[in-house]
C-alpha cells in the first residue's frame, strides 16, 4: 500500500496522528487478546511437584514458583492458538462491520 502524498503541514499532522492511532489501537487489542486468552487458557496456579515434599515452607514454595518459567503443555497452546485466531477473527468482522455502518458508499464503490 503507498502511501498519501504530504501537501501540507495540517495533513502530515493528521497523518501522524491517524498512525499513533493505529498504534495505540493495535496495542490495545493485543493486550486485551493476551489477557483474554491467558485467563482462558493458563492455570493460575503452577503445580511444582518438586518443590512441595512437604520440608519447605508454603510461604517460600509460592515465592520460588513466581520465579519459575511456566512453559504451556501442548493442550494450553492448542488452547491459545484457537483462542487468539477466533479473538482476531472476531476483531476483523466488527472492523468490516463499522466499515458498512460508517462508509457504506465507499465499501460498496471499493466492492465493484
Amino acid at each position: 500500500m503507498a502511501l498519501p502524498q504530504i501537501n501540507s503541514a495540517a495533513d502530515q499532522a493528521k497523518l501522524q496522528l491517524m498512525q499513533e492511532m493505529e498504534v495505540k489501537t493495535m496495542s490495545d487489542l493485543y493486550n486485551r487478546m493476551a489477557n483474554a486468552c491467558h485467563k482462558k487458557c493458563i492455570p493460575s496456579r503452577y503445580p511444582e511437584p518438586d518443590l512441595d515434599n512437604g520440608v519447605y515452607d508454603s510461604r517460600l514454595i509460592s515465592r520460588i514458583s513466581l520465579l519459575l518459567p511456566h512453559f504451556p503443555g501442548k493442550g494450553e497452546i492448542v488452547c491459545i492458538d484457537h483462542c487468539v485466531a477466533k479473538f482476531l477473527d472476531i476483531h476483523e468482522r466488527i472492523g468490516k462491520n463499522l466499515l458498512t455502518v460508517y462508509m457504506p458508499q465507499e465499501v460498496k464503490k471499493e466492492a465493484i
